[in-house]
């Protein structure tokens, strides 16, 4: 009687090699690439996102698939997203042969996530995915905010990029990515990740970030390209003080206190001590006066 192969479905890191070295992919700096070679880290990373049978999971840069066959292993229906055009057209073929019975709840957009505005199959209601270093901020503000149903996310990032996403006001190292991410939701740092899991092995530590989606909106008048604006504004020159780094985003520093004061916000103070809800006002306090010049 043969022995259960405690590996099942998923791969390991001779697998993970042997399928590039067929497709003759080597991965690449230019696009972040790293693959994760073993099958007890993606496992966690599914255990830890809380996929259920009942979730529609959206990854993004699923490359040869080691995250993508744990994910289908649990989810109800998977959809991947996938800039790389061998990579691409290889994982139907990986998941029909690993994973036979999953095939059919599979879907592949083969497209700059970036780029993408609409998914095929049902909508999506977790986001799960090892991003490209490179692109990882970008990449999950933009599905967070094209895909409304995602509520749950959990995604592997560099650790110091992971470390600023949950930061909070007064952190040293809260900033855009931390304000813009709980814009959507609340973050939190959810683990940490060794380099060796992953081939070609990155020189930096990875770290998982869970966010979950806010159940209300902030509560503001002003629109989150209008409140990002001030965000930008503010960290463009962290060390200054609120009044003099919203001076242009505001027409002149005298304009700039003025929305401050209006929010409840002293002049004096600095992005990095603000809320979300803080920037919000400011926003709507300067948007109710005619909008920033």
């Amino acid at each position: 009687m043969s022995t259960p192969d405690p590996q099942g479905p998923l791969f390991g890191a001779a697998d993970i090699r042997e399928l590039a070295a067929a497709l003759g992919v080597r991965p690449t700096k230019q696009r972040g690439q790293n693959f994760v070679i073993d099958a007890n880290t993606v496992r966690r990373i599914v255990r830890t996102a809380e996929v259920t049978a009942d979730d529609v999971v959206l990854e993004v840069g699923p490359g040869l698939g080691s995250l993508t066959l744990a994910l289908l292993d649990v989810a109800r229906h998977v959809t991947a997203v996938e800039i790389d055009d061998t990579l691409a057209a290889a994982l139907p073929a990986t998941i029909a042969a690993r994973i036979p019975a999953k095939k059919d709840v599979f879907d592949l957009v083969n497209m700059d996530a970036m780029q993408v505005t609409a998914l095929p199959g049902p909508a999506p209601t977790a986001l799960v995915a090892n991003l490209p270093y490179n692109v990882a901020v970008p990449v999950l503000l933009h599905m967070l905010d094209t895909f409304p149903t995602i509520e749950r996310t959990l995604v592997m990032v560099q650790a110091e990029v992971a470390d600023r996403l949950a930061a909070g006001p007064g952190s040293r190292v809260y900033g855009v990515p931390s304000v813009k991410a709980n814009w959507y939701a609340e973050v939190k740092r959810a683990g940490s990740i060794g380099r060796n899991v992953f081939w070609p092995a990155p020189n930096v530590d990875s770290g998982l970030v869970a966010l979950v989606r806010r159940a209300e909106p902030i509560a503001t008048t002003a629109s989150r390209e209008e409140v990002f604006a001030v965000v930008d504004a503010a960290f463009a020159q962290r060390r200054k003080t609120l009044r003099a780094a919203l001076a242009g985003w505001a027409g002149s520093a005298a304009a700039a206190e003025a929305a401050l004061v209006a929010a409840g916000v002293s002049p004096q103070a600095r992005g990095e001590a603000l809320t979300v809800e803080e920037f919000a006002r400011i926003a709507e306090a300067r948007s109710s006066k005619g909008g920033a010049a």
